[in-house]
């Protein structure tokens, strides 16, 4: 059974390892960065910052 299941997974884990990749990468910097998460609107912070490294990775790729 492990097995089989195991060969179910495996088509799908990269996009699994990006999930949880982006999962970490929002607690680190909800967490870990505290300026971003002060006041009333503390999604605004995260918001940008994943806006802004989207870009960057976005840019990164075509231009190199």
């Amino acid at each position: 059974m492990t097995i089989l299941a195991a060969g179910l997974i495996v088509p799908i884990l990269p996009y699994l390892l990006s999930a949880a990749a982006g999962a970490m990468v929002y607690v680190v910097v909800e967490e870990l960065i505290p300026e971003m998460s002060i006041g009333e609107h503390s999604n605004i912070g995260v918001i940008s910052f994943a806006t802004g490294f989207t870009l960057m990775l976005a840019l990164d790729t075509a231009l190199s």
